[in-house]
């Protein structure tokens, strides 16, 4: 079984093309082509499941159409439109600093001064500072700036992030 620590979204599936089973994939990481893959995970009713590649190609600079094994009819692809596709994390040639923020969802937040604080559920991108939002064990979401001189180790390997928050940030966000 793919555990979703195990992967990291590359992108989603769109409207097939054609009536033999291709299907439009929106990426925002082109992995597959620089590492030859031969498969892409798919987000299933909730379950990651392999899904292998007969043949792709580049649409655009953000889309390709892919033909996956055994998915031979318009009706067969349809069922997949709108799933999430993500690309296993040990076949990617990226380096360490090369993450991406989706994939430091599930990491444990841990403070320098408070201890573990709880998890990242969350990743807010849409204004100029990146917010992590952290799920403590109460069940609150704190925010917790994306910020460099305030991350001062991030351990891929224990999927842990350490931090250093100012005084006040973390009481001010866990009210009970």
């Amino acid at each position: 079984m793919i555990r979703q620590e195990e992967v990291y979204k590359i992108g989603k599936i769109g409207k097939p093309h054609g009536v033999k089973g291709e299907l439009t994939l929106f990426f925002d990481d082109d992995v597959f082509d620089r590492v030859e893959a031969e498969y892409l995970v798919l987000c299933v009713d909730g379950i990651l499941v392999p899904f292998y590649m007969d043949d792709w190609r580049f649409k655009t600079g953000e889309t390709a159409l892919v033909k996956f094994t055994d998915i031979d009819t318009k009706e067969a692809a349809s069922e997949l439109t709108g799933c999430e596709v993500f690309f296993p994390k040990h076949l990617s040639d990226r380096e360490e600093d090369d993450l991406t923020w989706d994939e430091i969802k599930g990491f444990e937040v841990v403070d320098a001064n408070h201890g573990n604080i709880g998890n990242v559920v969350s990743i807010d991108e849409s204004t100029v500072n990146v917010i992590m939002e952290v799920e403590t064990a109460k069940g609150n979401i704190i925010l917790v700036p994306a910020n460099e001189n305030l991350i001062k180790e991030v351990d891929l390997e224990n999927r842990r992030i350490v931090v250093d928050l100012p005084d006040g940030l973390v009481d001010l966000n866990d009210i009970d």
